[in-house]
């Protein structure tokens, strides 16, 4: 083999899959089309349980320095929002169909957000190029071998070995391919995995522009008669939404003509004009999602795997997921200390997330709809998100803090984020998993705990360490990708519960 496995795709899935992977042992080539980051205006920003994947790998001084860079612009956009609003950007924030969550209804007590520990403070606000500029260097640091302007044009698979044809003439031989290069994904297409979903309604520009003529367009988000539009939350950054059916052509090269009507359309300010582009792109609230993950030695993540509108700004965070969840399994397969089995669970774990996300999506189309039936039950919906309550559910939805996954066990934190434990050495959980590997964590100095981790030093490391601010945990066996597998109270008996999950998620192949 030349590479354990080749990665089509150099965007932030790709990227933080390639580190994933590199962490746990495996070679990795990734290809990407692109000659240069794609500096397109795309994702805003990153949810809380984005920015938990991200500090859990040790990034959290990067995504603070990115977010101080941007948080001014966040700012003047709240500043424009009327005497009412928030004059700080708020712990958690988002938007539900364009209807602004106010930071001062958010119930922060809410147990959901319980023990996230400092993560949640950096993940508004770091522009998505921004982003994949931070996971490019990590890749780098980690030895990721990364070919840009070098595009993925088809490939061959047999029981043990995919060859890679590239846009160069070479050929690379891999145990694995996995296609994170997008929407339109040429990997999911060739390898012919079916992509069900629902078909678009709207066609959705979104650029940064140079504009005169705008005084009269309101800020922030705005519904009007034929559709939405948004001015900001900086000069010259708009979006429009138009319920006339999808684009005719996607990829037919955008003009400030163009954005111009959009824009006169839904706004209803005719003096508008666009004279500049610096940014644009099209969007359409296709959803589609695999019905697997994994064909054989052909694996999907991110857009790749499920396409939807932006609205809520789920995209980029679900992908991470995918790449968290992905690339400890993936890299345990190939160096040996797992079975290809446990590559099963990657679908049955994230495609309900996905599934979740196109929902949420739809119903946000769904409420921005121009008709008078829309309009009616968007004025319920924004009666609702102004309560306390309804703030609260709507952000622990948007934060991605709600997010689990079906694990055996008793306890309620099995199958959870695990929650940033403080130490009494002033360490937190969080910087325990820097190096991507599973962590059993004795709370409780129980030699019965750490002697059944025994021949897992390879896969587990075992830590010692006393938590007063949760007196009550005596255990807790935390996974790569920071979920937990086991967990125990006061004076649990161990039983099997914490052999059956060791041996489920760590077993060695010869097991």
């Amino acid at each position: 083999m030349d590479y354990d496995v080749v990665v089509a795709g150099g965007g932030p899935v790709g990227l933080f899959l390639a580190g994933e992977l590199r962490l746990g042992g495996a070679s990795v080539l990734v290809v990407e089309r692109l000659a240069e980051v794609d500096v397109t205006i795309k994702a805003g920003g990153i949810n809380t349980a984005g920015a938990v994947a991200l500090y859990r790998r040790g990034m959290l001084p990067e995504l603070a320095e990115a977010w101080e860079r941007n948080r001014w612009r966040l700012q003047a956009f709240l500043g424009d929002r009327g005497a009412d609003a928030p004059r700080t950007p708020p712990k958690f924030a988002g938007h539900f169909a364009g209807i602004m969550m106010r930071g001062d209804l958010f119930d922060g007590s809410d147990p959901a957000f319980a023990d996230i520990g400092p993560a949640d403070q950096v993940g508004l606000g770091v522009p998505q190029a921004e982003l994949e500029r931070i996971l490019a260097a990590r890749a780098e640091r980690l030895g990721v071998e990364v070919r840009r302007g070098v595009e993925l044009t088809g490939f061959d698979v047999t029981d043990d070995t995919v060859t890679v044809r590239l846009g160069t003439s070479e050929t690379v031989r891999a145990g694995w391919l996995v296609g994170c290069d997008g929407g339109r994904s040429t990997v999911r297409k060739l390898a012919g995995f079916d992509f069900p979903g629902t078909e678009p309604e709207i066609t959705g520009y979104q650029a940064v522009v140079e504009m005169s003529g705008g005084e009269r367009l309101g800020a922030g988000w705005n519904t009007t008669d034929v559709g939405t539009y948004v001015n900001g939350p900086f000069p010259g950054r708009i979006l429009t939404v138009e319920f006339d059916g999808p684009p005719a052509d996607r990829s037919a090269p955008i003009t400030a003509e163009e954005i111009q009507a959009a824009l006169r359309r839904v706004s209803g300010v005719p003096e508008v004009t666009v004279h500049e582009v610096h940014s644009s792109t099209r969007f359409t609230d296709n959803a589609r999602q695999a019905s697997t993950y994994r064909k054989g030695r052909v694996l999907l993540a991110g857009d790749a795997a499920h396409v939807h509108s932006p609205f809520g700004g789920q995209g980029l965070n679900l992908g991470l997921g995918d790449a968290m969840n992905l690339g400890w399994k993936l890299a345990a397969v190939v160096r040996g200390r797992a079975p290809e089995a446990l590559l099963d669970s990657y679908t049955g774990e994230r495609h309900p997330v996905g599934a979740w996300v196109l929902d949420w999506t739809r119903a946000q189309i769904a409420v921005m709809r121009p008709d008078r039936h829309a309009r009616a039950l968007r004025r319920v919906v924004t009666d609702l998100a102004l309560t306390r309550d309804g703030t609260t559910y709507l952000v622990k939805q948007i934060s991605g803090v709600w997010q689990h996954y079906d694990l055996p066990g008793e306890h309620p934190l099995t199958g959870r984020s695990a929650p940033d434990l403080e130490f009494s050495d002033g360490t937190r959980l969080g910087d325990r998993l820097h190096g991507g590997r599973a962590v059993l964590f004795d709370l409780a100095d129980d030699p019965k705990l750490r002697a059944r981790a025994e021949g897992y030093g390879d896969r587990v490391d075992v830590v010692g360490a006393t938590c007063p601010g949760r007196p009550e945990l005596t255990g807790l066996l935390v996974r790569p990708d920071g979920f937990v597998a086991w967990a125990a109270d006061g004076n649990d008996d161990l039983g099997d519960d914490l052999d059956d999950a060791l041996t489920r998620w760590f077993v060695t192949t010869a097991g």
